[in-house]
């Protein structure tokens, strides 16, 4: 009934995740080391993998297959003849748009449409359907997780934690896709880019 997003775009697992951000750190005989006063940066944020900095600008991006969203600036960009994905590192947004009879309900969703999501993706587990008011009117919210694309060097896998919205206009169904590793803080990002959506 409802064209579905197979799979999230290929999410890159850099096992140098704890290697990532790391402290250069003076070594010193220990004769000395009691000595050395220790100096940590309390100003500095401490993101873990996938959480979207506090700091993280958003940009509205304009669609013609007419809708708007905030998504992050600075994310990558990949556009489709149905859709657009902006990733980074391990989080990603995505949106598709089809066309659609009539709109989804929370007992549509739960009869049709979560059988063909935990069918198509990879180990998809739900965690709850419900309807949910957005700025530009209703929605159907399904919260679920899922394990990303092989990594293509180590082909390991990063278990994710989802969010999709489901907006019905005038025939048409987008879909918008939010994503992280599980885990990650992005309730704020995600609720604020889920109420900026506007069909156009």
């Amino acid at each position: 009934m409802y064209k579905y997003l197979e799979k999230h775009p290929a999410v890159t697992i850099a096992l140098a995740l704890a290697a990532a951000v790391t402290s250069s750190c003076l070594t010193l005989p220990a004769a000395h080391s009691a000595s050395v006063p220790q100096v940590e940066d309390s100003a500095t944020e401490k993101n873990p993998p996938g959480d979207i900095p506090d700091t993280q600008v958003f940009i509205e991006y304009r669609s013609a297959l007419g809708f708007s969203l905030k998504v992050p600036e600075g994310w990558a960009r990949k556009d489709g003849p149905d859709g657009v994905s902006f990733t980074d590192k391990l989080d990603g947004v995505v949106v598709m748009v089809s066309a659609a009879a009539s709109p989804p309900s929370v007992e549509s969703v739960k009869r049709d449409y979560v059988p063909k999501m935990e069918a198509a993706g990879k180990a998809v587990k739900v965690a709850g359907v419900r309807a949910v008011k957005v700025s530009g009117g209703n929605a159907i919210l399904i919260s679920y997780t899922s394990d990303s694309e092989p990594n293509a060097v180590t082909n390991k896998q990063v278990r994710l934690e989802n969010r999709r919205y489901l907006y019905f206009r005038n025939g048409k169904l987008a879909e918008l896709d939010l994503y992280a590793p599980f885990g990650a803080d992005n309730a704020d990002q995600w609720r604020m880019m889920s109420q900026s959506f506007r069909w156009q």
